[in-house]
């Protein structure tokens, strides 16, 4: 009897995906699902949920996993919103966990909240970023204003550098993000 083996492999993860604001119901709903699954259950930042008075009034962007050319899940998130004229924030970024190593959700989540807040009229761009996550921010041109704690943990205040965010006006249809090479 002759018994194969075959060597483990790891689970299927898509190479394209669509970044775009969350028009559709089940990408609004699917959005707030990962939020309280990076928010309150692995990091317990939150308990129970994370949403607050913010979401009345944020654009909530995602990114879609693509099946072909068929959406299949959002695997991140971030919202905006215009806090007053001209000054935008961007807050509750989250990228599901088994998507973490794709590379390039986080930037492209944060190339279209800057972008297409400043095709709005956005003349400063916010966020409160935690500390593990700051070098991710500060390579893609943003600076710490200063350092601050938030929820009992260590965050940078940080600005945007505008001038590498040029104005994204279509951003309900969005772009395409490739997974990056391991």
């Amino acid at each position: 009897m002759v018994c194969l083996m075959f060597e483990p492999f790891a689970p299927f993860v898509p190479s394209g995906f669509q970044v775009k604001f969350a028009v559709e119901p089940w990408e609004r709903k699917a959005a707030t699902a990962l939020r309280r699954e990076v928010f309150c259950r692995e990091q317990a930042v939150f308990v129970g949920d994370d949403r607050d008075a913010i979401d009345d009034i944020a654009i909530p962007l995602v990114a879609v996993s693509l099946l072909g050319v068929a959406a299949d899940e959002v695997v991140g998130t971030v919202r905006i919103h215009e806090a007053e004229p001209g000054l935008w924030w961007g807050s509750r970024l989250a990228v599901a966990a088994r998507y973490r190593k794709v590379g390039a959700l986080g930037e492209a989540l944060i190339r279209l909240a800057v972008s297409s807040a400043h095709a709005r009229g956005c003349k400063r761009f916010l966020a409160n970023v935690q500390s593990q996550n700051a070098l991710l921010f500060l390579r893609l041109h943003w600076r710490t204003i200063e350092e601050i704690e938030l929820y009992g943990r260590p965050h940078h205040h940080m600005e945007a550098d505008l001038a590498y965010y040029p104005p994204f006006a279509a951003p309900e249809v969005g772009f395409l993000a490739l997974r990056k090479a391991a």
